[in-house]
């Protein structure tokens, strides 16, 4: 496959392009490297990447989907068999104050990713979006079945448009497209605005840590790696049509269209207290929690129905949380150097 990956410095990205990469595949990297979070440590994750022995069938680019004319240059020049798309501004609470971000990387970016399958004939796109569109759904586990019409969030709301947008240019176009719901990702090179991350660093300065909800959200923790294997394994698998699809009683995770949702999720949900516990355990310190009440835009719990991903592909993410934590913590000593 000669593939394009957008957001390559990111911590996904950065997994996924890894791992394509070591199974012979070449790959073209694209990030605009904002600063919404250390650039460095995206610069660190590309000269890993760099130092990678499948290095040469590897290019990074730096650029940014906003700009349309840039990126249909790249798609006419590369002829990408497949795309995957995982640059967005992320970030439920940044998108509180600062949602001009959203609109300019996750919806007009993302449309010139359809521009770009569309007029280069790509073979698979597969798109990242999130736990975060069920929004005020409150059934458990989240099911790809279930109404996602109520996010509460900007970012949210941007994840849903992606996955219309891709519905209608798989319906008039005939793309084949899927959309990942990914669940709370972590693990090592992880980015430093998530809970883990946060939760670390304070924990090792001394510093009190940022419990909300008084630590009763729960959260389905998904492994990096598990995430990264369950796109490797749709990439090859090109929706088509459902021949079952009924327009009278639609599925809202399948179509007419070569389109498709799957849920990427531990298919386990953690009480925040209880993954607090298990990252003071992997330290070896206690943490000084700061205990607040619910952030606008969070949801209560998170919990994904992953059976339509294990039926297709026959893999279910597994990795325990416990031997999860214990590999960021690692990874986070010897990056910082603590």
């Amino acid at each position: 496959m000669h593939v394009l990956v957008t957001g390559a410095a990111g911590f996904i990205g950065y997994h996924l392009t890894a791992r394509l990469l070591a199974h012979g595949h070449s790959v073209v990297g694209i990030d605009n490297c904002n600063d919404y979070y250390d650039v460095q440590l995206k610069k660190d994750r590309l000269t890993q990447l760099a130092a990678l022995p499948q290095a040469g069938n590897f290019r990074f680019e730096l650029l940014d989907m906003a700009d349309g004319p840039k990126m249909a240059a790249l798609f006419a020049r590369e002829g990408f068999s497949h795309v995957v798309n995982l640059a967005a501004q992320a970030g439920v609470r940044y998108s509180l104050i600062n949602p001009e971000s959203y609109l300019s990387a996750n919806l007009v970016g993302f449309g010139h990713i359809l521009e770009g399958c569309r007029q280069n004939k790509v073979g698979h796109l597969l798109f990242a979006s999130s736990s975060s569109v069920y929004g005020l759904n409150t059934a458990q586990p989240y099911s790809v079945r279930h109404n996602v019409d109520h996010p509460v969030s900007l970012y949210a709301a941007t994840k849903k448009s992606n996955e219309l947008m891709a519905h209608a240019y798989s319906h008039l176009y005939g793309i084949p497209c899927t959309g990942l719901r990914f669940f709370t990702v972590y693990g090592p090179w992880g980015r430093p605005d998530m809970a883990l991350h946060l939760f670390t660093t304070a924990i090792v300065r001394g510093e009190p840590i940022k419990v909300f909800n008084q630590g009763h959200m729960r959260r389905d923790f998904t492994y990096i790696d598990d995430i990264v294997e369950g796109v490797v394994r749709l990439l090859p698998l090109a929706p088509g049509p459902d021949p079952t699809f009924d327009p009278a009683a639609p599925d809202a995770a399948t179509s007419s269209a070569p389109w498709r949702i799957y849920n990427i999720g531990n298919n386990h949900t953690v009480e925040l207290n209880d993954f607090i516990a298990t990252l003071e355990d992997a330290l070896g310190m206690k943490a000084r929690k700061e205990m607040l009440p619910m952030q606008p835009g969070d949801v209560q719990a998170t919990w994904a129905d992953i059976n339509d991903l294990s039926a297709l592909t026959g893999f279910s993410p597994a990795t325990p949380l416990r031997e999860g934590i214990a590999r960021f913590v690692e990874w986070y000593k010897e990056y910082y150097n603590v």
